[in-house]
């Protein structure tokens, strides 16, 4: 049945309607709850490095485009502007179903209660519906409208697609750009990267974590300092062991343990001294003692040992690796510490090695700075964090009647912890970012993670509090990571997102990982 010229231009008109009701209510929408509009693009995988704009745009445009509809002499117009605003929408859920890094959770709104692929059939139903009305009003317009003729109609409709899709894909590559490589401290939150599968009450918060294998967790006690816990992948089964040392006559004051399978080492860098065992029977024997004082270590292989010690008569910090088997071996490199205001509290930080890439990892607690250096403390870079403090925000007091260096006031930590395992830097994060909530910040601790080969962020997680307690260590094991969170060891099972970005994954790798997943 052939339709009048007045039943086509009231469906035209019901179109038009159509349309001013949804994008009134879409821009209402977000303007009144404007905060958590711009933390949704915050987090999103293809627009958080634009929120900013981008949050107040939309709704702009899309009041713009409701006011122009109203006015019948500007249909027209209004409704190729319609069809590209609906195109954007619509190759934005494209993009973030296909190519992004992850799918974030639903855009809210009115479409609220729907998920990515319904948002989808959503969208294209009202571009059909804007190609319908576009085409009514041509064919009702005067013959010397420039739509009249077929051929600018199709270059208006070809014009517009290929600038939505080139806006969209242009923002997208844009943003990816500057997450990963130029970020200015936005984080993104993927859908459950990191799952609470297990925990158990130490009923202590004395304990700390020596080490990590592939089904086992070795923890210390500052308490009792040659004391060692460990608990199996379920957490468990727990076996507690007594470390002997052949010598036990030195003035230990600060003992620490590290247990890098099937070695573990026993040290007390104020001596100073390491020992050395096997954890069959988890004796230790003494392989270096004097030489320089060390405030960090860290075990790079079974024969050498990373140390972060001082430069005699500045007290500045330096790295250095001492040889266990020769121990008149020490290798130092001053480069790798960069000092900005003492070269001591400013340079403090924490030191994690990866037995998979063999690499050695400083990162900075004052400032958004790590260091990336091989076997032989060559650096091969240095990386930034996503956040801005470039600088170390220190207060230093000298106390001249001790002849001592003091904080005067306590420093603004930016990178509280750090793992790392394979390719992949895990850091505890000390200040947040923008579109983030305080409230969130105060029930979970923050992980950023970043991809040491391509020297970039990825996204950041969650690790919840557990009694009002945040997390204090941890570490990571192939799909699994344990945190000490107060008086509870936690394992979080992690997600495809994080474990596919594993480099030199194998089927032997991915098998280990499905049979520690079920456990």
């Amino acid at each position: 049945m052939k339709l009048s010229v007045s039943q086509t231009n009231k469906i035209a008109a019901c179109i038009s309607y159509l349309y001013i009701l949804l994008f009134t209510y879409a821009a209402v929408t977000k303007l009144l709850d404007f905060e958590n509009f711009r933390v949704q693009l915050g987090q999103s995988p293809l627009l958080s490095a634009f929120a900013g704009f981008v949050s107040w745009l939309v709704p702009i445009i899309e009041l713009l485009i409701v006011i122009i509809l109203l006015f019948p002499r500007f249909r027209l117009t209004a409704l190729f502007a319609s069809f590209s605003m609906m195109l954007m929408f619509t190759v934005y859920i494209f993009i973030i179903l296909n190519y992004s890094s992850f799918i974030p959770c639903s855009c809210g709104g009115i479409l609220e209660k729907l998920g990515w692929k319904e948002h989808l059939g959503f969208n294209m139903g009202f571009i059909l519906l804007a190609i319908i009305g576009i085409l009514i009003i041509r064919n009702t317009a005067a013959t010397n409208l420039f739509m009249s003729k077929p051929r600018n109609l199709i270059i208006s409709f070809a014009a517009s697609t290929v600038v939505s899709i080139g806006i969209v894909v242009g923002l997208f590559l844009a943003s990816e750009n500057i997450t990963h490589y130029h970020n200015k401290f936005t984080r993104r939150f993927p859908h459950f990267p990191a799952v609470k599968a297990r925990e158990t009450n130490l009923q202590l918060n004395s304990y700390y974590i020596a080490g990590v294998d592939q089904n086992k967790v070795y923890l210390g006690n500052t308490t009792a300092q040659l004391l060692v816990t460990m608990l199996d992948s379920t957490l468990k089964k727990k076996t507690l062991y007594q470390i002997e040392l052949d010598h036990k006559n030195l003035p230990f004051k600060s003992v620490k343990i590290k247990v890098a399978a099937p070695y573990f080492y026993v040290y007390d860098g104020s001596i100073p001294c390491i020992f050395k065992g096997n954890i069959k029977d988890w004796k230790a024997k003494l392989v270096k003692k004097g030489g320089e004082y060390f405030t960090l270590a860290e075990p790079m292989d079974s024969t050498v040992m990373a140390v972060r010690t001082q430069r005699r008569g500045s007290g500045e910090s330096i790295m250095a690796t001492l040889d266990l088997h020769d121990t008149t071996k020490t290798h130092l490199n001053p480069e790798i510490l960069q000092k900005q205001i003492d070269g001591l509290f400013d340079t403090d930080g924490q030191m994690v090695y990866s037995k998979q890439l063999n690499r050695l990892i400083y990162l900075y607690a004052y400032r958004n700075q790590y260091t990336l250096a091989d076997e032989n403390l060559t650096i091969d870079y240095r990386g930034n964090t996503i956040d801005t403090m470039s600088h170390a925000n220190l207060n230093i007091v000298n106390i001249k009647s001790h002849n001592e260096k003091k904080l005067g006031k306590r420093p603004l930590i930016v990178n509280k912890d750090c793992a790392a395992f394979n390719n992949l830097l895990f850091v505890n994060s000390g200040i947040p970012g923008r579109y983030e909530s305080i409230k969130m910040w105060e029930q979970a601790s923050i992980i950023d993670l970043y991809d040491l080969s391509g020297n970039s962020y990825t996204f950041s997680f969650y690790i919840y509090n557990e009694e009002n307690s945040k997390m204090k260590d941890f570490v990571v094991q192939d799909a699994v990571l344990y945190a000490l969170i107060g008086n509870q060891i936690v394992r979080y099972n992690l997600g495809k997102s994080i474990t596919k970005s594993y480099q030199n994954s194998n089927k032997n790798q991915n098998k280990k990982h499905k049979n520690l997943l079920a456990k």
